[in-house]
This record gives structure tokens, C-alpha cells and sequence, in this order.
């Protein structure tokens, strides 16, 4: 069926929103939902009879309480001031915060396939706080790269980042569970 100028200029405005949309993104979520990831992995020291699935569950459910809470404070926090959220608002800010869901399924993953690389319990917690050490840098430096940040401040970003995941590792060592 060939497309009508009414829908290919509805197909285009769509594509327009959606790469606007990509252009402004914010990786905020993702940077700060990797090092929730990383503390939860971090206090999941004392996992019951089905660690893994128990921490899977942690790391996502974790996250998606976090998101709750971001959207929350972010529509009727700074929002209700100005006026009341309609659907688009409230649907723009949910989307905007789901990085903080986004960085904490690689942690999760991590976990749930560990089994399969033959690691324990532990060297699953391992596993999963590498990878939300790396997504935390990884987002940061996603961030960076939209914001048309040059090389030198892509690594800058990259390199404070890790550090923080290093001190975050630093914790685990500490903590020694």
C-alpha cells in the first residue's frame, strides 16, 4: 500500500521527535543506577537459601524503586509548583529516569548467567559489581560523548567515574562478604 503525504510526514515527525529526543537525552539515571547497582551488590552480603535469584531480584527491584522515587520527586517535587503534570509530562519524565532501571540489568544479568561461567555465589557478586562499575563509566562517558564533550573531557569523566567504582570495590574488600 503506498504511503500518503499525510503519513509520511507523520512517519517524519515521529522519526524528528524520536532523534530529538536521543539528542537531549540525559544518562544521569544510568551513571547514578550504576553505582546503586554496585551498593546493593555491596550490602547483599547475607543472601538467604536462593542467593541468586534473590539478588537478581534485589538489583531489579531496587532500581525500579528508585525510579518510583525520581519520578516522583521530579513531577511533584519541582513540577507541582509551576502546574499540575498532564499524561505528557508524566510520560516524558518516566522515560527520562529509566536509565536508572536500564543500569541495573547488566548487574542483574550478570548474575543470572554466572552459574553458566561456572562461578560461585561470590565470584557472582564479583561478576555483578564489575559490570555495574563499568556501566557506571560507560554511562558517564555516554553522557559525555551527547553533550559534545571533546576526548579529553570523555576521559576525564571516564577516569573520575571508575575511581568512584574503584572506591566502591574499595568497600567491598573492606566489608569482606
Amino acid at each position: 500500500m503506498p504511503r500518503t503525504r499525510a503519513t509520511a510526514g507523520t512517519a517524519a515527525a515521529r522519526a524528528e521527535r524520536r532523534a530529538d529526543r536521543r539528542a537531549h537525552a540525559d544518562y544521569t539515571g544510568g551513571v547514578y543506577g550504576s553505582m546503586l547497582a554496585a551498593s546493593v551488590v555491596i550490602g547483599a552480603g547475607s543472601l538467604g537459601a536462593f542467593p541468586r535469584t534473590e539478588l537478581v531480584l534485589l538489583l531489579l527491584l531496587t532500581g525500579v524503586v528508585f525510579w518510583v522515587a525520581h519520578v516522583h520527586a521530579q513531577l511533584f517535587g519541582a513540577r507541582l509548583a509551576q502546574r499540575a503534570p498532564d499524561r505528557r509530562v508524566v510520560l516524558h519524565v518516566c522515560r527520562d529516569e529509566w536509565p536508572i532501571v536500564k543500569a541495573a540489568v547488566p548487574p542483574a544479568a550478570a548474575v543470572a548467567v554466572s552459574p553458566l561461567l561456572g562461578l560461585d555465589v561470590r565470584g557472582a557478586l564479583w561478576l555483578a559489581l564489575c559490570v555495574a562499575v563499568a556501566g557506571q563509566v560507560g554511562w558517564s562517558v555516554a553522557a559525555a560523548r551527547r553533550a559534545g564533550a571533546s576526548p579529553r573531557l570523555m576521559a576525564t569523566t571516564a577516569s573520575v567515574n571508575l575511581v568512584l567504582g574503584l572506591l566502591i570495590i574499595s568497600l567491598k574488600i573492606v566489608l569482606k562478604h
